[in-house]
């Protein structure tokens, strides 16, 4: 491919919209294109919300560049490519399908060059040479490669303070009050741009799901900077402790809601462990918590976002476990007043009310009564790439795939991640009061999580006896005497 000229403009996707992106020594002052495609909303529609956050990054980046910027708004990409009348420099997509659609312009004259994606700290190819022949991949051994060749948490070739995971720290339940009581999230503030995407948006012939609402997420690159300065200064000192709790009346906790403005590109990586890196060394905040917010970025979003590409086109259609119900009317409407169990309810409202609820709750919750219940990984898949504002097709197929549905067949997680209602009453506070007992199998009041766990272990039965960290949980349940009756209750279960 032509090298492209000085002249050519760069095309920025909406989840490009970084300075490191458009600023890079290459572009110097390249004029910038951004396109609102209504074929494409039209197309992936989804969460009202997350519409919102991506017209409203696009808009105000082409605001702050000024006359740097053309904002096309066009049926198609091709369309406004073509009325531009000059071929576009891009960087690399971050979907399959961008990617091969990209590679079509190209060949049609309306793309010079496609340049890397520069908003992961590793590079596709030096994963592909770290990966080599390997098919199954542990997320521990990547992050440590990582932190080793980023030289973060690092003393010399040993990990900051002799230990190089600290999860075991990180799995307290929650506190037993209402609320963690620090500080709020910084929150951005809508301007005239925000309300005119609003306005916008309601005159859309979309099928949009989830509420509207005001906008929670950075889409700036002040913006989220202040976000992430706030998050390193006020509350990552509490992240650590309870990242894996879930508290009904404190939805964010500790969380930094930095994987939007990640996602955005707004934010490189690199810069964000840094400054909690910085932060660690500094004193100010333990080593427990700031590891294990690294480890989240610079180890399992890299992971998700290497994986994605390495596992193929395939990868998405997989169904070791053979599972092919539908998802319920309930759950693909976000319809949380038709669920009884407070967790499962709970995190329907979230999604429901701001596209967002933090990563148990998505695993062990939406996450667990799908696996249990049978539901289609293709279509769950494409559920949470559509609800949630940080679901691009990238992220979700290793997530959902993989970690949350065993649908891989073990090819990055050594077992099927679910659990009884148990689990769920000692990391929430969300038992108390629900209609459901966690330690009921049968009967009315038996949890559907509980009872759902022995279900989707007896029928899992052989796979999971031949795994040693699932073999136990398959010997208890032949100690069950009531396991008939549960299983027949739970085959005509359909409310939760």
């Amino acid at each position: 491919m032509a090298h492209a000229a000085s002249t050519d403009p760069l095309w920025l996707f909406g989840d490009q919209l970084g300075r490191h992106i458009f600023s890079a020594a290459e572009h110097d002052d390249r004029e910038v294109v951004l396109i609102e495609s209504s074929t494409a909303f039209r197309r992936r529609s989804g969460h009202r919300q997350k519409a919102h956050v991506l017209l409203s990054g696009m808009r105000h980046l082409a605001d702050e560049l000024g006359d740097r910027a053309q904002l096309w708004q066009a049926e198609t990409y091709r369309d406004a490519l073509a009325a531009l009348g000059r071929p576009v420099v891009v960087h690399e997509p971050s979907s399959r399908a961008a990617a091969r659609f990209v590679h079509r312009l190209s060949a049609e004259g309306l793309v010079s060059e496609i340049l890397p994606n520069p908003s992961f700290a590793l590079s596709r190819s030096d994963f592909r040479q770290w990966a080599g022949d390997c098919e199954r991949f542990r997320m521990e051994e990547f992050y440590r490669d990582q932190r080793r060749r980023f030289e973060v948490l690092m003393d010399g070739d040993e990990p900051f303070g002799g230990t190089w995971n600290f999860d075991r720290d990180n799995r307290e339940p929650p506190p037993r009050r209402r609320t963690l009581g620090i500080d709020d999230p910084w929150w951005p503030t809508e301007d005239d741009i925000d309300e005119q995407v609003r306005a916008d948006l309601d005159t859309m012939d979309v099928a949009f799901t989830g509420d509207d609402g005001p906008r929670l997420f950075a889409v700036t690159h002040d913006e989220a900077q202040r976000a992430l300065t706030h998050f390193v200064g006020h509350r990552l000192a509490t992240f650590g402790r309870w990242e894996d709790a879930i508290m009904g009346e404190d939805w964010a906790m500790s969380h930094s809601l930095l994987s939007v403005p990640l996602n955005l590109s707004l934010l490189h990586p690199l810069d964000v462990v840094g400054a909690a890196e910085d932060a660690t060394r500094a004193g100010d905040i333990e080593l427990a918590s700031a590891e294990g917010f690294i480890r989240q970025i610079l180890g399992w979003r890299e992971f998700v976002w290497h994986l994605y590409w390495h596992f193929g086109s395939d990868y998405p259609s997989s169904n070791h476990l053979d599972a092919h119900r539908s998802l319920p009317r309930w759950f693909r409407e976000l319809d949380d007043a038709a669920v009884t169990a407070r967790c499962l309810s709970d995190a329907l409202a979230g999604v429901r009310e701001r596209g967002w609820v933090h990563h148990i709750p998505r695993l062990m919750v939406l996450g667990s009564h799908a696996l249990q219940r049978g539901y289609d990984p293709a279509e769950l898949t494409e559920w949470f790439r559509a609800n949630f504002v940080d679901g691009f097709d990238w992220v979700m197929p290793v997530n959902v795939i993989g970690m949350s549905q065993h649908a891989d067949g073990g090819l990055m997680a050594t077992k099927p991640y679910t659990s009884g209602g148990a689990y769920i009453s000692r990391m929430s506070d969300l038992c108390a009061g629900c209609a459901f007992d966690p330690r009921t199998r049968v009967g009315e009041k038996a949890c559907p999580f509980t009872a759902g766990y022995w279900a989707f272990t007896h029928r899992h039965r052989e796979m999971l006896r031949s795994n040693h960290r699932t073999a136990r949980a398959v010997a208890s349940m032949g100690r069950l005497d009531d396991l008939d009756a549960l299983l027949e209750q739970e085959r005509h279960r359909d409310s939760f």
